[in-house]
Formats: structure tokens, sequence, C-alpha cells
């Protein structure tokens, strides 16, 4: 076997040279596929006005959220393809393949035709794209992650993989800032042209980052553990029945998921995108205004994965992940409480002052989330009101009302009764909703017709009672809501920095790289990235801004109790057998 001046080294030692070019190799190179893969939520609406606008807007919809959705589904089964290879093969040819699908793949999604030119190709073609960007994602992070655990010396495995770790966040940073960038009428192509040609800037710039990371990659050898496994001819000949077929190993695998990952998945999932996501839609605040400022937490808590990392080579992995998971389950409420305070103080006072009631049979009220745009929400009186609340993104309350009453709503002290759709129907129902509507929500001005005078904006009660149309930018309190978002972030990088050390420690070498790609890209791909449109579901269901959170809060407090049990400390463990 072909030894290298590392191989003589102790355990314990300074970074070689070559060493830091496995992480930096290893970690600019992910911190590219991060990029790829997360310009799509950034551009999701844009993109579906390019490639879907010969669709029925219903049809539109769903094709849009499928595309998003293909790149998190088949991450796992990139994970089971990858791992494989990358167990039999080698971890540096499986991860430079990955590296070379998500670049090119990205890269192309910047040359596609849009729909006006090749009609329902564009989509289908886009579609495809997506779903290779997830494969690669899901055969990227395992090798990666795997790569440079073994390449690391003992006691400093935490430290090394926790580059790895910074490289979601860095990517997701690296993102926004690019499309700020290149949006931007000062230093960019401006917002009309970047909606028309300049969207594909972001996506056209992979080529290069491809190019950068390609270059860096093929200098690196193969892992020395994967070499010595090779040579002593120990490799697994079938790693996905050995990972997941025997008991001893897939117990360990479940022990992962449900002990560590799910709880790190929707603590990571909530504290970045759905935190975006709650700032935008829910607290009004301008999509530039939330991305600077969640810039900006990202990197001030960036550090911090370097930090936990090099924690866990001293005091264990398992502490800090499950002290993040504790943390996270008795603050994620408070938090967003108080980010509503500083992020919209006129919605807080509004929520505070003038809550938010309504009183309806349950029996007649249907969810408000509907993603394939069949429900009109005018036949019962419940649907009406709380479709009107939901238009206006409108925290209430919901009070069990006798079967067949009329729905009301109350708002500060003040009731409203819907109106009755079994009374009326066609356009005199349709009148008597727009009626209820304006009174309540308020509705805009109607421009003049011929002659006629034009119909001035009507203000709802919503309105005279405080609540906002937005957020004031001047009354927010910036430095709060960063601060807010901080810790969020630094939740994140407890349960995410250590993360990737205890899994290549709790699995031997022979089938490493299979065994800890699965459960990560179930729990990140499934469990966390589909938090924000759970979430969003659950609120529309509920009329509650707040109770999408209760599902992190229940995942991450399920991931402590169970890891407190079943988890063990693996800090310790050597990672060469």
């Amino acid at each position: 076997m072909a030894t290298s001046v590392d191989d003589a080294l102790p355990r314990h030692h300074e970074a070689t040279r070559s060493e830091k070019l496995v992480i930096t190799a290893s970690s600019l190179g992910t911190v590219f596929e991060w990029y790829d893969f997360y310009l799509y939520g950034l551009l999701t609406t844009i993109i579906a006005a390019q490639f879907l606008t010969g669709l029925n807007p219903t049809t539109s919809f769903i094709m849009a959220l499928l595309v998003f959705a293909a790149g998190f589904i088949v991450r796992p089964f990139g994970a089971l393809v990858f791992g494989r290879i990358g167990d039999m093969v080698g971890r540096r040819y499986t991860f430079i393949i990955t590296l070379l699908v998500m670049g090119l793949s990205t890269f192309l999604v910047g040359c596609l035709p849009t729909y006006k030119t090749a009609g329902v190709a564009a989509p289908i073609l886009l579609v495809v794209l997506r779903m290779f960007q997830g494969l690669a994602l899901g055969g990227e992070y395992g090798g990666a992650a795997t790569y440079v655990a073994e390449h690391a010396p003992e006691g400093k495995r935490g430290f090394y993989t926790s580059w790895i770790q910074i490289t979601a966040t860095a990517g997701l940073a690296m993102a926004l800032l690019i499309v700020i960038t290149v949006r931007s009428p000062v230093t960019g192509v401006g917002e009309e042209a970047f909606k028309a040609w300049g969207w594909r800037v972001p996506y056209l710039l992979s080529g290069l980052f491809l190019a950068v990371g390609l270059w860096l990659r093929l200098k690196l050898h193969e892992s020395p553990v994967f070499k010595k496994m090779k040579a002593e001819g120990t490799a697994s000949k079938a790693p996905l029945t050995e990972a997941f077929g025997q008991w001893k190993n897939l117990r360990i695998v479940l022990i992962a998921f449900f002990g560590a990952i799910a709880g790190q998945a929707v603590i990571w999932y909530t504290g970045q995108l759905y935190a975006l996501f709650f700032l935008e839609k829910m607290l009004k605040v301008d999509g530039l205004t939330a991305n600077m400022l969640t810039i900006t937490a990202l990197l001030l808590g960036t550090p911090f994965f370097l930090f936990f990392g090099w924690l866990s080579d001293k005091i264990g992995r398992k502490p800090i992940i499950l002290t993040g998971c504790a943390l996270a389950t008795l603050t994620l409420f408070p938090v967003f409480h108080a980010l509503t305070n500083a992020a919209n103080p006129a919605l807080a006072r509004a929520l505070a002052s003038a809550p938010v009631t309504v009183t309806a049979d349950p029996g007649e009220c249907s969810s408000q989330f509907d993603p394939v745009g069949q429900n009109k929400f005018d036949t019962t009186s419940c649907d009406i009101v709380k479709n009107a609340l939901a238009k206006a993104g409108v925290n209430y309350e919901n009070v069990k009302a006798a079967p067949g009453t009329l729905a009301t709503i109350t708002i500060g002290g003040k009731q409203f009764t819907a109106p009755d759709p079994r009374q009326v129907s066609g356009d005199a129902r349709k009148k008597a909703i727009a009626a209820f509507t304006a009174q309540v929500v308020g509705a805009p001005a109607v421009p003049a017709k011929g002659s006629d005078p034009a119909k001035p904006a009507v203000t709802g009660e919503l309105a005279k009672v405080g609540y906002p149309t937005k957020a004031d930018p001047a009354a927010m309190n910036k430095p709060l809501v960063v601060a807010l978002l901080f810790y969020l972030v630094l939740l994140v990088t407890m349960v995410y920095g250590p993360i990737a050390a205890m899994l290549v420690e709790l699995f031997p070498s022979r089938i490493r790289y299979t065994s800890m790609s699965l459960p990560y890209h179930i729990g990140n791909g499934w469990l966390g990235g589909l938090l924000p449109a759970i979430g969003f579901a659950m609120v529309a269901a509920n009329g509650n801004i707040y109770h999408g959170f209760w599902y992190p809060v229940v995942v991450a407090a399920a991931t402590l109790v169970f890891g407190l049990i079943f988890l063990p400390e693996t800090f310790r463990r050597n990672v060469d057998g």
C-alpha cells in the first residue's frame, strides 16, 4: 500500500498542509453545492413565472411546489446511490462525481429555454435538473464529512468536520448575497431586468464555482481509512444490505435518526429558513430587509459551528447536541414572540390590545391551506370568515359554537357576523362576501369606469384598531431582530456543529458512507426540508401565526428524550475500524 508523510504522523498533531487542503477542498466544494441547491428556493416565484406561464394557475402552483420539493424528496435516494459507491469505490471519487452532477445541473438551469420558447419541455427539464441536484446533495454531505473525519487526527475530529458543517449556512448566505447583488439596481441589473433574464446570472456563476471546486478536489488523495480497507480486503461488498439489513447496524441508524438527526433537522430549518419565512409572511417585513437581517445573523453565527465542533472534542458530542434540542424546546415560542415585538411592534400592540376571535361551528370549518386551489371558501360562514383573515395574514383564536350557528369574528370587542351562504347564491353571494371582507379587512380603491367616479378605498376594522398591512422599517428594532435571529443560528450551530463527527464515529468504516448518509438526508431532506410548508399548513389550519412552531418543538423534545436514553457518546472512539 502506498504511504504518505501524513501516514507516519501521530494521531495527535498540528494540521499538515495536506490536511488543510482536505478541509479546504471538501468544505469549499460543499459550500458551492449548497449554494446551487438553495438558489431555487430564493428564486421560486421568478422561475415559476418563466417556466410555468403556459399552465393554468392551479397547475402552475402545483408544479412550482413539486419542482421545489423534488430536490428534497430525492436526497435520501442520492444518499443510497452515492453512499454505496463511496463505500465500494472510494470517498474521493464519489464526491468528485457529486460536485460534477450538482455544478452541471445548476449551470444548465441557467441555460434552459423558457416555456415561451420550448413549451412544456421547459418545466419538465427544470424538474429533472432539480432532481439531479437533490441526488448530488444526497451523496455530497456523507462523502465530505466521512472524508474529512477519516483524515482528522484523534482529538480534533469535531473541529475538522465542523468546517463541513459551516457549508450549509455559508451556501445559503452566499446565494442570498449574490441574488441581492445581481438584483440591486445599484450593483446589478435591476429588478425588472433580473426578472426577465438576470435570474440566470447566479445559476451561470455556478459554472465558475464548479471549476474551482473540481480543481481543488482533483488535488486530493483517497482517505487513509479507505486505502487501508482496500489493502486489507475488508471493504464491504454489499454496503446497503450490511447497513440496513442487519439489526446491529440498523439499530445504530435508528438511534442516530431519532436521538440526534431529527432534532437537528427541525432546528436547522426553523432557525434559518422558517425564520426568514416568518419575517416576510407573518410579520410583513419586506423581502430585502428580511434577507439583510438574516444574512447579518448568519455571518455573526457562523464561527460558532467551529466553536461547538472544537468544544465537542473536549466534552463530547452528545451534551452539546442535546442541550441545543433542550434550548429549542424551551425557547422557540418566546423567541418568536419577541421577534414579533421587535420586527413589527404595531402588529404586536394590535395582537395584545385588539385580539381577533373566530366563533364558529367546527364542522363547517375547512383548512385554509389549499395547495390545489379548488376550494373557494364560500360555502360556509366559517370558511368565509377564516378566508378573509388568512388573506390578510391575521392571527386569530378559535371558539367553538353550536352546530348551525353563523360564524362571527370579534375584533377588540366588536363583533361581526358572516353572511349566510345558504341564503344567497351566485352574484348575490359574491357581493355579500365582498362587503363583509371590506368591513373586516378593508378593500382597495376601484378605478373609475368611463364617467363614473372611482370608488374610494375602504378601511376595514382591522386597520382601524391598529393592524398594519406591512412592517414599518422606522419602528423596527433591527439590533434586537438581529440578536434574536443570531440566537436561533446559535442553536443551529449547537446541534449541527458536532453532528458530522458523531455520525462518522457511530458507524464502522466499511459501511460508514452509506449508513450515515441515508438517515441524515431523510431527516434533513424530508423532516427538515419540508418544515416551512408543514408549518405554514399548520398556521393556515389553526389561525395562530405561532402554531407552526409546535412541529419543531415537539420533534426537538422527542429527540432530547430519546437521545438521553439511547444515544451513546462517541468522541473518544477510533474511526479506523
